[in-house]
């Protein structure tokens, strides 16, 4: 009889093939996600393919192009992901692979209850500490419920996974398989920023307040992020996926978890991809929790956390706020991932803030990513009601609480501008915005930055000064209505019956090469703008006067 763990530890250790013997033909294998994919086990498919056929392989998140997505092996496995990632977008396009869309907080309880039924997992773990307990590592996400309901587990041992804390331990009792692998694990590194993402991130920054937790995935973008947080303090982190910028967040004292409102003093994650540094830093930190996915997005603890601000990575919004994430037009593009589980635990959050991210135009330079109106056979992923801010190189236009005229302002003066005549044609046409509505001049469609300031005047008021935007004419119109008669005579050289739209919009919409207009802002304690003062100087055509 076998008493220690250790005893029986032993006793299941196999060498790759040997393992990979107890596959059936159809069996359907779940394989660990991201940069936890078991890579000996997927390399040594090849030498047990021969005996096997119709083969259902679930996936997640499968960054590695691996042997068996080859179509030479398409008789032998059929692939079924939760999430199109670029090795699979293309066979999942052509219909030689399957996508499943669901949430991925609700993938765990499909295994579960048997909705799925899995005949073997396919994981990578730690080695065990002495007490037998093995940690998921870089991802425990939907692996954790995939290790404990799968009728066979095989696990790669592999020393070099980081042992991360959490929920994210299973006992080497449970598994049935073991393979011993001492292997770097596979890197995902993106390229440096280019000045597009650098300029979406640092709009992005001046929407993230001290204290907020963020969830903010992977790419250029949250890679360009770190440099503009660097006046930021305690952010916390809540997010499904970690990469390489919580390093140095973490090194400058920018996260410090230290206001947040649950898990307080930690970074809670459920999956990690990015490079050994990344690695190096998860192992064996306490600041690092990681958890199932069922737990992390859970709408009702993202929403536990205030000022919780999600920020989601577009391909394509309409004039309305209706947005693609997953699909562009008739063709799937990643799937539906965490984003509908934070934005609409955000959206619960006290002070939260909801954030779509993309670039105005498409990678090609030729089309704008801010259309008419959304087309495609999957129908909009994000709904109207979904966004509080959508943020690209050229501003942040806000929609929350906004109407449909205003939801269309706000995004055609944060498209490129050699699309905004385009946009604001098509709606005027179907009666989205005001018939007579004017854009500014060609001088006035990049906004001047560089001018906005912060003033403290004596009595510690606060004032935010900057130029004037094309969508401040209700907040301008609120201001002049607030001042006396005789203010409004001497501003307009004669009285105002009305200050309607006709006139207003020629104030707001100027051409910041010849003219320029500076309002005061001010900010309630809930961030609601109001604007205080107005001072401009309009040029004298002709001459050097203004």
């Amino acid at each position: 009889m076998i008493n220690s763990w250790k005893e029986r530890y032993s006793q299941k250790i196999k060498s790759p093939i040997d393992a990979l013997k107890y596959v059936k033909s159809g069996d359907r294998i779940f394989i660990g996600s991201g940069c936890a994919e078991p890579t000996l086990l997927l390399k040594s498919f090849s030498e047990v393919l021969k005996k096997l056929s119709e083969i259902e392989v679930f996936h997640t998140i499968s960054p590695q192009k691996t042997l068996y997505i080859d179509e030479k092996y398409s008789e032998k496995f059929r692939h079924n992901v939760f999430f199109v990632t670029p090795n699979f977008r293309k066979i999942v396009i052509q219909g030689k692979a399957d996508y499943t869309p669901v949430f991925p907080s609700e993938i765990p309880n499909l295994f579960k209850y048997g909705r799925i039924k899995l005949d073997v997992a396919l994981i990578q773990l730690t080695p065990p500490d002495e007490h037998g307990f093995m940690s998921f590592g870089v991802s425990v996400d939907v692996v954790k419920s995939a290790a404990e309901n799968a009728k066979l587990l095989i696990a790669e041992i592999n020393p070099q996974m980081p042992r991360t804390m959490g929920d994210s331990f299973i006992h080497a009792d449970r598994v049935d398989i073991m393979v011993e692998n001492d292997a770097p694990l596979e890197e995902l590194i993106f390229p440096d920023p280019d000045d597009v993402a650098i300029r979406i991130a640092r709009n992005l920054a001046k929407l993230i307040e001290h204290g907020a937790t963020l969830h903010m995935g992977i790419g250029t973008v949250i890679n360009a992020l770190p440099q503009f947080l660097k006046n930021k303090k305690d952010l916390g982190i809540h997010s499904e996926m970690i990469s390489d910028p919580i390093i140095e967040l973490v090194k400058q004292k920018i996260v410090t978890n230290q206001m947040k409102s649950i898990h307080r003093g930690k970074i809670v994650a459920s999956l990690a991809i990015g490079t050994k540094k990344l690695y190096e830093f998860l192992d064996n930190n306490p600041m690092v929790e990681m958890h199932p996915t069922e737990y992390v997005n859970d709408i009702n603890i993202i929403g536990n956390n205030e000022k919780m601000v999600s920020i989601n990575p577009g391909i394509e919004i309409d004039l309305t706020g209706q947005a693609y994430t997953d699909s562009l037009r008739h063709y799937l593009f990643s799937g539906i991932g965490s984003q509908l589980d934070f934005m609409r635990g955000t959206a619960r959050s006290k002070g939260g803030k909801v954030i779509l991210i993309l670039p105005s135009l498409t990678l090609d330079g030729k089309r704008s990513r801010i259309v008419p109106k959304l087309e495609g056979r999957y129908g909009a992923f994000v709904s109207r009601r979904d966004l509080h801010y959508v943020v690209t190189e050229y501003g942040i236009a806000y929609l929350h609480g906004k109407n449909i005229r205003e939801r269309a302002m706000e995004l055609i003066h944060i498209a490129h501008p050699d699309h905004r005549k385009e946009l604001l044609s098509f709606a005027k046409k179907v009666n989205l915005v005001f018939l007579d509505q004017i854009l500014p001049p060609r001088g006035g469609m990049i906004y001047p930055e560089k001018y906005e300031t912060t003033h403290t005047f004596k009595d510690n008021k606060k004032i935010f000064f900057r130029p004037v935007k094309p969508t401040d004419e209700r907040m301008f119109q609120d201001l002049l209505y607030s001042l006396p008669d005789e203010e409004i005579y001497f501003r307009f050289f004669g009285p105002q019956k009305s200050l309607s739209h006709k006139k207003i919009q020629h104030l707001v919409n100027i051409d910041y090469d010849k003219d320029m207009v500076i309002v005061g802002i001010v900010f309630d304690e809930k961030e609601n703008e109001t604007m205080v003062a107005e001072a401009r100087f309009e040029s004298i055509p002709n001459s050097d006067i203004a």
